[in-house]
């Protein structure tokens, strides 16, 4: 198995700060060890999601059976953790262009409540059943109580409803055991997979969360949780300067304390920008604390953004080396792009460009890579840079598992929990006693 590559040359921090930092985060590493094929005691057991064959097996043989079903369409209906990770990762390996290539199964996910979403969605489904397709409807939800979820939910199962006669055969819900939605679906015959309890949702994508769709939709689960376990297992090396993980948070801790407060994620791959958003809810929900570990105010936190490279050297690169220093730029890019396409040599269009002519489209992007790196250093920008073999699952896997490792190590140096995300509870909160309120008011008008 080739293993992605990191290259820190360019962090312009020295690289005694580096390990000095790093040392930090041994006790962070020593706690995982411990926790290896203990199971799921602790919200930092999300490691142990690789190496279990009991969830993967339930999670096999659920895709067995629905497939059996037929379906042309599979509706994954969530929010945040519970559906960014399948996108990340089906965008990443089938490609954004997916469902346009004439799939066997085709993925929409309903992830918001916008009306035109949803509308549009139900319409694809009806569309599908009238042309006698199958429907597959997969609700997540760890809490079972999301508002937004729950909501979509609803009103698609009334449409699966209207269709199929014998619905409940094709709806999976993915849930807390115990839940409301996890006893909903005990009662109603809904086929039921569990979330371990103590697995939060931004971790969970190596989880049934992510590995049901998924491997519906033909993604090797088993090569993705593989490239999972590999990283896993760097990152928790206690030879410092060979753990990339705590080599990553180190950099990074050490320029948000001087001063850098935006971190860039910058894919040269149209195909991960879904992979950089799942990106920046782990980073942000699990650093944006106004709390640290002791109690005291801190309002701490990085703020992560997505760029795809070369579209947005058109829109940001400007910002970026002749802005505020204020930010910190990981490169992502992919060695093996697969065949290459080459634009013609010596028509009559060569005088457009000379340069390029007789060149593949992966060296001219290379180029543009290799260009922007150069364009950092001379304006004295940080950045590291992550290079994946290709995006198969066993490099995404990796990428993925470093990412969540990495945040881990990043809450330990800043001091704050990674696994909660108290503020988010707000929202959720205000909007309930705002539909509670509205309730009320419509009940008594109707009653009046």
């Amino acid at each position: 198995m080739r293993m992605l590559k990191i290259s820190y040359d360019d962090a312009l921090i020295p690289e005694s700060r580096i390990l000095g930092t790093a040392e930090k985060i041994i006790p962070e590493i020593e706690k995982a060890r411990d926790l290896i094929s203990t199971g799921y005691n602790d919200n930092f057991s999300f490691i142990n999601l690789p190496d279990d064959t009991k969830q993967l097996n339930v999670v096999k043989e659920l895709i067995r059976e629905k497939l059996i079903l037929d379906p042309r369409l599979i509706v994954v209906v969530g929010i945040g953790g519970s559906n960014l990770g399948a996108i990340a990762v089906q965008e990443a390996i089938l490609g954004k262009l997916y469902n346009l290539s004439d799939p066997r199964i085709r993925v929409l996910y309903a992830d918001t409540t916008d009306p035109y979403l949803i509308r549009n969605i139900a319409k694809i489904m009806k569309a599908t059943f009238e042309n006698e397709g199958n429907v597959l409807l997969n609700v997540i939800s760890k809490s079972g109580t999301t508002t937004e979820t729950i909501a979509n939910f609803r009103i698609l199962l009334g449409i699966l409803r209207k269709y199929e006669r014998k619905y409940k055969e094709y709806v999976i819900v993915t849930s807390d055991k115990g839940s409301k939605l996890w006893k909903l679906a005990v009662r109603e015959g809904f086929a039921a997979l569990e979330i371990p309890a103590k697995i939060v949702g931004r971790y969970s994508v190596f989880s049934s969360v992510g590995l049901f769709p998924l491997g519906l939709l033909g993604i090797n689960i088993e090569s993705l949780l593989e490239g999972a376990r590999k990283m896993r297992d760097l990152c928790l090396t206690m030879d410092l300067d060979k753990n990339p993980a705590a080599v990553t948070a180190s950099i990074q801790y050490n320029h948000y304390i001087d001063g850098k407060n935006v971190f860039d994620l910058f894919f040269f791959s149209s195909d991960l920008e879904s992979l950089g958003k799942w990106c920046r809810q782990l980073i942000a929900e699990s650093l944006g604390k106004e709390f640290d570990r002791n109690g005291g105010k801190v309002n701490i936190g990085m703020t992560p953004t997505v760029s795809i490279g070369s579209t947005d050297l058109h829109s940001i690169a400007q910002l970026y080396l002749g802005g505020p220093y204020d930010k910190f730029i990981t490169f992502i890019s992919v060695e093996n792009t697969g065949p290459r396409l080459l634009i013609p040599q010596d028509d009559e269009y060569s005088d457009l460009i000379p340069e390029i002519d007789g060149r593949s489209l992966d060296e001219i992007l290379n180029a543009i890579l290799e260009g922007t790196k150069e364009a950092f250093r001379r304006s004295n920008r940080p950045f590291i840079e992550i290079s994946l073999p290709d995006k198969t699952e066993s490099s995404i896997g990796q990428f993925m598992h470093l990412k969540m490792i990495e945040t881990v190590y990043l809450g330990r140096l800043l001091n704050v929990n990674p696994f909660d995300q108290p503020d988010v509870e707000k929202y959720k909160k205000e909007t309930r006693r705002i539909l509670s309120k509205k309730s009320r008011k419509t009940h008594t008008n109707q009653i009046g």
